[in-house]
């Protein structure tokens, strides 16, 4: 998912010879958002008051419903009403989980900005991350602006969409539990309940 991330080396989408002007907007959203993130990872707050900025953050950039929904699939047709909300809670708290639960390898992160570039309805901007005896690493972040404020949809990490490997992972379960929605939503229930 979007938190762990080490980062991008080639993207899995056909790249256009020419990079198009940068999206000054989307470059001044990442920026602001990684600032956001660098100084909940490198500041001193308790735990709980680090976890709770996180998901203040989260709730602002990323657009958490399309990304819930897009990771479940074919299957959010056949969730219930019920099932869909249950678990659009639940995708929010794990995230929020999983991103909290790596925070400590990230002290004294940089983030440096580079290129932005559009590519259908998004924009991607790319970042480079170090982290002291680390080398430096590549990310890029895709922001939608179809609802008007940008919000982040994506993060390609190690030339792969966080997303879809999401997705991907919630299939196989499904798979292996006869697609049974419930299933899914009692596991990760219980994953959450795991992590506090």
């Amino acid at each position: 998912m979007i938190g762990a991330a080490a980062f991008l080396v080639t993207p899995p989408w056909p790249v256009r010879n020419a990079w198009a002007q940068p999206g000054e907007r989307a470059i001044g959203f990442i920026k602001s958002t990684t600032d956001r993130l660098v100084a909940i990872v490198n500041g001193t707050d308790p735990p709980q008051e680090k976890r709770r900025r996180l998901r203040e953050v989260l709730d602002a950039v990323v657009d958490l419903d399309d990304i819930s929904r897009f990771c479940l699939g074919r299957f959010w047709r056949i969730a219930t009403p019920d099932q869909q909300k249950q678990y659009m809670v639940l995708f929010h708290d794990l995230l929020v989980a999983q991103i909290f639960g790596h925070l400590g390898e990230y002290r004294g992160v940089r983030v440096t900005m580079g290129l932005a570039r559009s590519f259908e309805d998004t924009e991607i901007v790319i970042t480079t991350v170090e982290r002291p005896g680390i080398p430096a690493n590549r990310v890029d972040w895709v922001v939608s602006t179809t609802t008007g404020a940008p919000k982040i949809v994506d993060l390609i990490a190690e030339g792969t969409s966080l997303r879809i490997t999401q997705a991907s992972d919630f299939t196989s379960y499904l798979a292996h539990h006869q697609y049974n929605i419930e299933d899914l939503i009692a596991a990760m229930r219980q994953k959450s309940a795991q992590n506090g």
